[in-house]
């Protein structure tokens, strides 16, 4: 098929990270997508319906490489028991971005298009930037008795309607970050709350799921 698509550079990863990188848009009013408009990044993403294989086809024969696969999750907002978290500060950034480093040193920021170290060093940033109130709004975490951070949620609002996580991670704690998002999007108002995973991430979507989360769609990213 005849894939036609706007490349979009993405300046704040190219700076991040040092490699000049762009993301397909797939747009029936666009024109057609090809080797030579592709030519000059050195990296360029794609992230596709998973349900689409003439697109999946379409990439693969421009020289593109299936990553990883991700899901779309949506949780209704509903009344839940209150949860003892607060607001991170700029104290806690030092932890959060150690335990960030951590949590997620596998993503699609992996070896062999992004340096080993890249996947943790990019959500050290993401956590930052969410206590300083880019990237997401807010993050909350949830204490031990010893005054150790247990786990953080980091939110963020989209609409009047919707709120979107960012990242969680806390073992053991899972189910009381759902909680503790789930107060903070009702006391915003919020009507859903959306949350992406890897499809790899069993244990992440089983959370989501246990917690009252369905399924709203599935996606491919592939790099070249």
């Amino acid at each position: 098929m005849i894939l036609r698509a706007r490349v979009e550079p993405l300046a704040w990863e190219s700076q991040f990270f040092g490699l000049q990188s762009a993301i397909v848009r797939i747009d029936d009013s666009a024109p057609p997508l090809t080797a030579e408009t592709l030519a000059g990044q050195a990296r360029v993403q794609a992230k596709i319906p998973a349900d689409r294989a003439d697109f999946l086809d379409a990439l693969q024969q421009l020289g593109f490489r299936l990553v990883e696969g991700e899901v779309d999750l949506a949780l209704a907002v509903t009344p839940v028991a209150p949860v003892i978290a607060e607001v991170a500060t700029g104290a806690d950034i030092p932890a959060l971005r150690d335990m960030a480093a951590r949590a997620f040193a596998l993503s699609r920021f992996r070896a062999p298009w992004y340096s080993p170290q890249d996947s943790g060093r990019f959500y050290a940033q993401w956590i930052e930037n969410a206590v300083r109130g880019t990237f997401d709004h807010q993050c909350l975490l949830l204490r031990a008795a010893s005054g150790d951070i247990r786990g953080y949620v980091s939110l963020r609002e989209l609409n009047d309607t919707n709120a979107r996580i960012g990242l969680l991670a806390g073992r053991g704690a899972g189910a009381e970050l759902m909680q503790a998002a789930l107060n903070w999007a009702q006391a915003r108002g919020k009507k859903t709350v959306r949350v992406a995973t890897q499809m790899g991430n069993t244990a992440a979507l089983k959370r989501y799921i246990q917690s009252g989360a369905n399924v709203e769609s599935t996606a491919f990213w592939l790099y070249r």
